[in-house]
């Protein structure tokens, strides 16, 4: 049978993968030892093991560069990951981060040494995609920061706690005050720890803005102080009081970070813009603002949504560099704020989002459902689209917007202008009547404004 000319013959072709990284290793992170593979032509023993010890760690270092590594790949494993990248990074090394959903091997080879050569050989190739991590300063910030929100977390838990105990002795502080960590709440609880527990004696405490009459207050205030729910009290107030403190020496280290990451920076020549957002009592107590516009060079809190504590998390969380995604949708897919493809045979299955632990994306999510609280722009699209396809996907539409100003501010120093609530609904009046007209035309009729048609009941 004569061959067909361009018809292929059933055989595969055998050209090998294309190396570009010649001198690239793969490390398997543990707990107690870490596995790494470099080019067998790089060192007669190709695979080696080090213990997790920092002594180790620098003696891998030393290896690396003895056989001419230039780049490394790992699996961010748990934190076991964080000294190794640390460590190696500081020597020089280009490090990879990889998510261990895009490096996995086929099933039923699954050891230590097995995963450290398939990364060495995926990462040779080219075929592994780094995680984002920002550079080292602002890496020193997000850490702080997420150790803040566990200091504040620990701190709710512990107001909790303190509700428990005066549940306990019947004292009914809720009803008397609308916060019990107010001003008023704070000044009862303590005499109830110094021993006051005298009604009329804590009603004194009383704002004059309270809404509850002194009366009720004394009823709410009236309990059963046994002395073992008074301790619990008093234990409990303290943590609390130690955990705001310690919250006060994190926000004097994020300064500090915020003064050395701006110490380069001109001020900037405008003035910052009058205030939007008011700082909250979870807030840190130094002016967040002014050193973000510092860095910056914009005010990104005049975005409805995005406070300046929220816009301080975001940049510790993405970076204060938004070129590492060429368009703002390379940055809401990277969040996970865009829809998914997943498509078969030409068919779209599903464009549901994926689920994603980014906290960037929380912050976001968080900032969508504040903001659809307000009578702006943003707040009517949010409004519009829950009341017609629900409130989860809504957060996740309006938080895709927010996020799309984020970039644009931070990238291209886009200024926001909040159009108005009216502004959308108007917008929205006319692209129903758009849609109208032509789907009318279509079936060969034509609208007709029903006030210019007189009534024929009247005379």
């Amino acid at each position: 049978m004569a061959k067909v000319p361009g018809k292929m013959q059933g055989k595969r072709s055998s050209r090998p993968l294309l190396t570009i990284n010649a001198h690239a290793a793969g490390l398997d992170v543990g707990s107690t030892f870490h596995v790494v593979a470099v080019p067998p032509e790089s060192a007669d023993e190709s695979v080696r093991t080090f213990r997790s010890f920092t002594g180790d760690l620098q003696r891998l270092a030393d290896w690396l560069k003895e056989v001419g590594v230039t780049s490394v790949a790992m699996e961010s494993t748990s934190v076991y990951w964080i000294p190794v990248f640390e460590i190696l990074e500081a020597r020089g090394f280009e490090v990879i981060l990889v998510n261990a959903r895009d490096a996995k091997n086929v099933p039923g080879r699954k050891t230590d040494v097995n995963d450290a050569q398939w990364l060495q050989q995926l990462h040779q190739h080219g075929l592994l995609r780094g995680s984002f991590r920002p550079h080292d300063r602002v890496v020193r910030l997000r850490a702080l920061l997420r150790h803040r929100e566990r200091l504040v977390d620990s701190a709710a838990t512990h107001i909790q706690l303190m509700q428990k105990a005066l549940m306990q002795m019947n004292v009914q502080l809720q009803h008397a005050v609308t916060d019990i960590t107010g001003v008023t709440g704070m000044k009862i609880i303590r005499d109830i720890v110094n021993g006051i527990h005298d009604p009329v004696a804590l009603a004194e405490h009383r704002d004059m803005r309270c809404k509850q009459s002194v009366d009720t207050i004394r009823e709410a205030l009236t309990g059963n102080y046994r002395p073992e729910h008074v301790f619990a009290l008093r234990h409990t107030l303290e943590v609390y009081d130690f955990l705001h403190a310690k919250v006060g020496e994190c926000d004097a280290e994020i300064e500090s970070v915020l003064t050395a990451l701006n110490s380069d920076r001109p001020s900037p020549d405008a003035p910052l813009p009058p205030v939007r957002h008011y700082r909250g009592r979870n807030e840190p107590h130094f002016d967040v603002r002014g050193s973000l516009y510092t860095m910056l060079g914009a005010d990104l809190s005049q975005i409805h949504g995005l406070g300046p504590y929220t816009v301080l998390r975001l940049i510790a969380e993405c970076g204060n560099d938004m070129r590492k995604w060429p368009t703002a949708k390379h940055f809401t897919s990277w969040l996970t704020l865009a829809p998914g493809n997943k498509i078969s045979g030409g068919r779209v299955l599903s464009s549901k989002t994926r689920r994603s632990s980014n906290r960037a994306a929380a912050l976001l999510r968080t900032a969508a459902v504040n903001v659809g609280k307000t009578q702006t722009a943003l707040g009517a699209f949010y409004r519009r689209l829950g009341a017609r396809i629900g409130k989860a996907k809504a957060v996740t539409a309006t938080a895709r917007k927010l996020a799309v100003l984020f970039y644009n501010a931070l990238r291209f120093g886009i200024n926001y202008s909040d159009p108005g609530a009216d502004y959308y609904e108007a917008r929205y009046r006319q692209r129903v009547l758009r849609n109208l007209e032509h789907r009318a035309r279509q079936m060969g009729f034509a609208l007709i404004e029903t006030a210019s048609i007189p009534n024929p009941g009247v005379s």
